[in-house]
């Protein structure tokens, strides 16, 4: 059996987002999270997703209704979230960092945007609401962006936040590194 990053993360959210939540996919990409998202809140709560891509947000959309699903999806970057949402309202938001799967490499997140958009996140999260963070680094991408939000969450107030990192830690090739931020 093989458990991806993505099983991982998956697995842990559902820990913490159930039916009528308010969540945020905060990089599309080709949708996957945002469908995960939208069947852990159901027909009683909401999904919201944000790209600066407009190929990643259609990419999603068709995801999204091609297993019957709806949320509703801006042409934005994440530092922008704070003026859809207001403070204390979401329960659970999930970054994938790096590049579009399929796209542009050059189209990547960079560490002073994504830190931002952390901040944000912070800021919109209820008590007991979850971020994830899944860094992917390696190739063309991502190293200077993966140290700069580690050092960003160690610098957050344990008595506020719990930061959990986690490492494939025998795989090859900079594996991607799920991180998960509990609102305490």
């Amino acid at each position: 059996m093989r458990i991806s990053a993505v099983d991982w993360t998956h697995q842990f959210l559902k820990q913490y987002i159930k039916a009528g939540d308010l969540c945020i996919d905060a990089t599309v990409g080709n949708g996957g999270d945002m469908l995960f998202l939208a069947r852990l809140v159901g027909e009683e709560g909401r999904v919201y997703g944000f790209d600066i891509q407009k190929i990643a947000l259609e990419n999603t959309r068709r995801k999204l209704e091609s297993h019957g699903f709806t949320g509703t999806l801006y042409l934005d970057s994440h530092v922008n979230m704070n003026h859809y949402f207001e403070q204390g309202s979401v329960k659970g938001i999930v970054f994938n960092l790096g590049y579009l799967p399929g796209g542009d490499h050059n189209l990547a997140t960079q560490a002073e945007s994504t830190i931002k958009a952390i901040e944000i996140s912070l800021w919109l999260l209820k008590k007991g609401g979850v971020i994830s963070i899944c860094i992917y680094s390696g190739g063309d991408s991502g190293f200077e962006e993966k140290e700069a939000v580690l050092a960003y969450l160690k610098t957050l107030d344990y008595k506020n936040y719990l930061v959990i990192t986690n490492e494939f830690y025998n795989m090859p090739n900079h594996p991607p590194m799920p991180i998960f931020v509990i609102k305490l």
